[in-house]
């Protein structure tokens, strides 16, 4: 995946999440950010890693987003690794 089109991936991960009324309070909360934050910042690809490593800290999360964006289970894992400082580590 190139990172133009991670990009497209965490924005529309991003607006499902301010859309979805039980899990942006939960982000919101982790980040101590709000919803202006969230506008303001929605370009800024150091934020929208953000937004894809929290949604992949769950896999419901992940199951949810990727049903509702007809996307395989492995799209945000994969645009996190696209975006800057998403390189997997190989410890070996």
């Amino acid at each position: 995946m190139n990172p133009e089109h991670a990009q497209v991936i965490a924005l529309q991960c991003l607006g499902w999440l301010a859309g979805n009324d039980e899990l942006c309070p939960i982000f919101l909360g982790a980040t101590g950010g709000s919803i202006e934050d969230l506008r303001a910042q929605a370009g800024d690809t150091a934020f929208q890693s953000s937004v894809l490593e929290f949604l992949t800290m769950d896999d419901a999360w992940v199951i949810a987003f990727c049903d509702a964006h007809d996307l395989k289970y492995d799209v945000p894992l994969r645009a996190r690794y696209a975006m800057p400082g998403g390189e997997s580590v190989h410890w070996t």
